[in-house]
Formats: C-alpha cells, sequence, structure tokens
C-alpha cells in the first residue's frame, strides 16, 4: 500500500510539473501571456528588455528595454529591441545600443530605462535613457547615482544603431527614473522622477525630440516608475514609492489634463502585495474595433540575477477615476478588437 501511495504521489507530482510547464510556455502556443513566467522570443531566449517602453508603429509594436545578458561586456551597457504585432509573440531584432562609457561618469556607470520615441518630422528614431554614475568625485557612501541626468541617442531606424548625442538635466533639474508618454494628438512627454523636489515632472519634449522643452505639470509625489495614459477624458499617472529594486504599493492620480489638476494618490491593487512584487514601467493602451484596453507593464526584479528579472503585465480594470490592476494570472489579447481575457483559476 505505502508503495503504491508513492508511485501516485510521483505521478501527481509529474503531473503537475507538466501543467506549469505547460502553462509557462503557453504564450508561445496559444497567444497567452502568464506574468512572472519566463517569456520567450522566437529564438527560445529570455527577453531582455526591462525598464522597458514601447513604440506603437502602424501594425506593430516595439518593446526596448535594459538587455542583462550575463555574457555581457561589463564595461558597455546594452539596450535590446523585439517587435511583435499581437503583443505576445516577440521577435528579437538586435542589440540597437552596445554603448562604452559617454561621458566621465565612473566605472560603475548606469544607462537604465530606455524609451523610444518616432519624430514625424524629421523622421529620426529619438531614444532617452536614465545616465547616472558616481561621477568623477563621488561622495563618501555614495551607491552611484550621483549624476542624474538624460542620456540622448538617435537612430534613422527604429532597430538601427542609436549613436550618442548628449547628456543633460531636464529643465535644469535632477533627473532619475524616467517614463515616456505620447499623447493622442502625437504630442510627445519625458516623465522623469527628480529627488532634490519630492516629485515627479512631465515634460514637453521640443519639435524635434532632443530637447526637454518646457514643464507642463509637477506632480508633488516622491514617486519613480512613472507612466500614463490618456482614457476616456483622464489622464492617469502611475508612480512607484522610493524602495530601490524593493517593490511596494504602486500609487496613480489622475486629472482632466496633463497640466492638471491632479487628484490626490490612490493605490493600484491591495497595498499588502506590494503591487503584486512589481514596479511599474509603462501603461499601453490597446485602441481596436470593439474596446480600447489599457496594459499594466511592469518588472519584477531579481537584483542578484537581473538578467532573469521577470514581468508583469495585466489588462486593467478602469471605472472612471478608479484604476485597479488584477491578480496576475494567465491572459490573452486581441489587438484588432482591443478585447482582452483573464483566464479563470
Amino acid at each position: 500500500m505505502t508503495l503504491r501511495l508513492t508511485r501516485l504521489g510521483n505521478v501527481a507530482l509529474l503531473l503537475g510539473v507538466l501543467l506549469a510547464a505547460t502553462i509557462a510556455g503557453a504564450q508561445h502556443k496559444t497567444g497567452i501571456v502568464v506574468p512572472g513566467e519566463p517569456w520567450r522570443d522566437n529564438r527560445g531566449e529570455l527577453i531582455q528588455a526591462h525598464g522597458g517602453g514601447i513604440l506603437h508603429l502602424k501594425d506593430t509594436w516595439y518593446w526596448f528595454g535594459e538587455d542583462r545578458t550575463e555574457t555581457n561586456d561589463p564595461a558597455r551597457r546594452y539596450v535590446a529591441c523585439y517587435s511583435s504585432t499581437d503583443l505576445v509573440h516577440w521577435t528579437y531584432r538586435r542589440q540597437v545600443v552596445a554603448l562604452a562609457e559617454p561621458e566621465d561618469l565612473g566605472a560603475k556607470w548606469i544607462l537604465e530605462r530606455p524609451k523610444v520615441f518616432y519624430n514625424r518630422k524629421t523622421h529620426k528614431f529619438v531614444m532617452y535613457v536614465h545616465l547616472d554614475g558616481p561621477g568623477p568625485s563621488p561622495a563618501p557612501g555614495s551607491f552611484g547615482y550621483n549624476v542624474a541626468k538624460v542620456g540622448i541617442l538617435t537612430s534613422d531606424t527604429v532597430d538601427g544603431d542609436y549613436k550618442w548625442v548628449r547628456s543633460l538635466r531636464p529643465l535644469d533639474q535632477e533627473s532619475r527614473d524616467i517614463g515616456q508618454f505620447i499623447d493622442d494628438d502625437g504630442s510627445a512627454y519625458l516623465i522623469f522622477e527628480s529627488r532634490p523636489t519630492k516629485g515627479f515632472f512631465i515634460a514637453r519634449l521640443s519639435a524635434d525630440y532632443l530637447n526637454v522643452e518646457s514643464k507642463v505639470a509637477f506632480i508633488d509625489a516622491p514617486l519613480e516608475g512613472g507612466a500614463i495614459v490618456h482614457y476616456k477624458g483622464l489622464y492617469y499617472a502611475l508612480g512607484s514609492h522610493l524602495t530601490g529594486w524593493r517593490p511596494n504599493p504602486n500609487v496613480y492620480a489622475t486629472a482632466p489634463s496633463l497640466a492638471g489638476p491632479w487628484s490626490t494618490m490612490r493605490d493600484i491593487a491591495p497595498p499588502e502585495t506590494n503591487t503584486y512584487n512589481s514596479q511599474s514601467s509603462m501603461l499601453i493602451k490597446v485602441t481596436g474595433s470593439k474596446m480600447t484596453s489599457v496594459l499594466y507593464v511592469g518588472d519584477r526584479w531579481s537584483p542578484k540575477a537581473l538578467w532573469d528579472s521577470r514581468y508583469i503585465w495585466m489588462p486593467l480594470s478602469i471605472d472612471g477615476e478608479h484604476m485597479t490592476l488584477p491578480e496576475p494570472r494567465p491572459w490573452s489579447i486581441d489587438v484588432e478588437t482591443g478585447v482582452t481575457h483573464i483566464l479563470q483559476p
């Protein structure tokens, strides 16, 4: 009897392992996104697009992010580009950035959160990054975030070789985590967290996108990981508290215009979940023939193995001023209709 029970237990264990493997690979076979599971590209490799941004051109989405591949040259910083027509299956294009230290930033220099804009007037692709490092004379006990700038790179093609242009402090403010927003009228904005001001800025880009032109709003909340979406007449601004790699309860505010007035902050998920162990990176609006959906794009960081940091993407529930991130579970989307479907447990 004991032997039989052991065998049955082994069979159950094997079935459980097979089921988990089936679910983990579902996005490649059935068009299902499985938050928190390994997300692989067309080569079967882990997608390296951490802290990333999405650019939508015609019928294709392009996903840019930090490439943390273990075998990368440690002296350089890398950004990878992927493309998709369904937001589920991603094709690796190439490393569009493989940058040696561009300025006097110190050995442990930092390039994070790449965001790419397409300028329809100049026909240039413009990438903004958070550029940082200890600097030439780091303060005692510094953790390497003394420079607090944005870097700007450009390319003639979406997946081309992005060339270094320059760095700056937008609006003469310190800038760390950055986000991007492209409004329905095509206007382009940079979102950046400024530690000394204890808040974050929404700023309009110049006509050629090579400069930060003017302040649109300052949101008086010390948040990073800023993301914005415009949905049914309201703007929603989402951010993460300042806890480094550790997740926390992300919050959001609403406003009738980018300039405000902005509401008080609300939790996007139950606070005890720490945003389901993730940090905001972007909000994607998918407008289809039947409905418009908004997707939460978040990172579940693994500081000791950044190459294996996972992605938490989920359709958001939005009702008036209330925006809610459901508990992550497998889901699907039809980008033609805009309809999403969350699989029930």
